[in-house]
């Protein structure tokens, strides 16, 4: 797969979303009249979320077979992060939601759910709906990206395409994002893409810790902390570039291979891959 993929990775991920979005547009009663009304469960609402993940698995077999599908499916099971970086996901991201809505004042709002339990099934939902995402955009747009780009700029343009792609979601009724701000959500998830790459390039291309990431994002559990929360999480971006300088302005410091490595050498970055587009060893 070359870095040139990128062009039918965005034609069918935004053909699919804006596409499907432009017939709501359109045609909304009519589809409404077939699908019902749209929501995070409804099947269309569903398939615009997928989009990127379907673009991604469906060049992975297109170029690797289904062979090759495996070994990109193997990288759910990449699970070894630092400590620090798993500590960040487990208990950063809610103290930075939390404190947030403490400035807010949100805090001591009632718990949305009722009964309590409710909030597992809007859990799992979550889990299984933005998560997808990761099998397009870490699975398949960041390795790419980095073979051009350090990981910052690398993670940065990919923060922007992420932000572009969601514009549908905020015209519309019956979304999350139909009732926020496009600038502070688009802000906030540039610094997202930021904090995830280098935890990204720690985990050796992890699509699980990726998706877990977007699942703390999206957590339906935590309180309303917007915009508060995206300013912290601006400041946390800030502080984790600055962690990992050496290596997030560094051209081919990042996972590169769309598929799990085979040996060691495979994690070598690409370093010609303009004037090549091919892989090159380094050091091995």
């Amino acid at each position: 797969m070359k870095t040139k993929t990128l062009i039918p990775f965005l034609a069918i991920t935004f053909g699919l979303t804006w596409g499907i979005a432009a017939l709501l547009f359109m045609f909304y009663d009519q589809i409404v009249a077939i699908f019902g009304e749209l929501s995070m469960t409804n099947p269309l609402f569903i398939l615009l979320v997928y989009s990127p993940g379907i673009a991604g698995i469906f060049l992975v077999w297109r170029h690797y077979g289904l062979k090759g599908l495996g070994s990109f499916f193997r990288r759910l099971t990449l699970w070894r992060a630092p400590g620090a970086w798993w500590l960040f996901l487990i208990l950063g991201i809610p103290l930075i939601v939390y404190a947030g809505a403490a400035i807010k004042g949100s805090i001591a709002e009632p718990f949305p759910f009722s009964p309590w339990y409710q909030v597992f099934p809007a859990m799992a939902l979550a889990l299984f709906l933005g998560p997808i995402e990761e099998f397009g955009w870490r699975g398949v747009t960041l390795p790419l990206l980095q073979r051009k780009f350090s990981p910052f700029w690398a993670g940065l343009i990919l923060g922007c395409i992420w932000g572009i792609w969601h514009i549908p979601s905020f015209l519309g009724s019956g979304t999350p994002q139909s009732a926020w701000a496009f600038g502070p959500f688009f802000i906030g998830i540039v610094a997202m893409s930021i904090i995830l790459t280098p935890l990204f390039n720690a985990s050796r291309g992890s699509l699980l810790i990726s998706a877990l990431f977007h699942f703390q994002m999206m957590n339906p559990a935590f309180p309303d902390a917007q915009p508060w929360d995206i300013l912290l999480f601006v400041i946390a971006t800030i502080v984790v570039v600055w962690l990992n300088r050496g290596t997030m302005f560094q051209r081919g410091a990042g996972i590169t291979e769309v598929l799990v490595p085979e040996k060691k050498s495979d994690l070598a970055p690409i370093v010609d891959d303009m004037a090549k587009d091919a892989l090159v060893t380094v050091g091995g």
